[in-house]
């Protein structure tokens, strides 16, 4: 196995975490840079990256009262509620070069840690129906279809009750 280093984001990184987040989304879903400028600067707390020799993967998100993921959270980081109840999973991408390693894994173990850390009483996310039983594993509850619609895709609800 690969020795991978989960660290927090720098603003540094944005150029390379915008490059990872091209790889690994379709163009309609995926976050601009100009996406992950505001959310390091807004949530850095809250923004992990995985690196080997350069990066290779990362998890980011909010919190927010809400119990599910709408749109518009992706969009706008005003709407990150400091002291929420609840962490969001914006995104959790690895290069496909290191995939099927444990480090995808490895993200949303610490980033489910941060949420148990800083008190939230869970975390949500949003995933495409191929994923929801990876997500299971971790406990993760499926609720269902999400109201999200975004990137045009069919999405699921997802919470893990910390």
């Amino acid at each position: 196995m690969i020795k991978v280093t989960i660290r927090g984001v720098r603003l540094e990184d944005l150029d390379r975490v915008a490059e990872i987040e091209a790889v690994c989304f379709p163009a309609a879903e995926a976050a601009p840079r100009k996406s992950f400028k505001e959310r390091i600067t807004t949530f850095p707390e809250y923004f992990l990256v995985a690196e080997t020799d350069d990066l290779i993967g990362l998890i980011n998100g909010c919190a927010t009262n809400s119990p599910v993921i709408y749109d518009e959270l992706f969009h706008n980081t005003s709407l990150h509620i400091p002291a929420g109840e609840n962490l969001a999973v914006f995104g959790l991408d690895v290069i496909p070069a290191y995939r099927k390693q444990g480090i995808a894994a490895q993200l949303m173990h610490h980033f489910i840690q941060i949420a148990k850390n800083t008190g939230r009483k869970r975390v949500i996310l949003t995933c495409k129906h191929e994923l929801v039983h990876y997500y299971e594993s971790f406990g993760y509850r499926n609720n269902g279809i999400s109201g999200s619609t975004h990137g045009g895709s069919q999405w699921f609800d997802m919470t893990l009750v910390l």
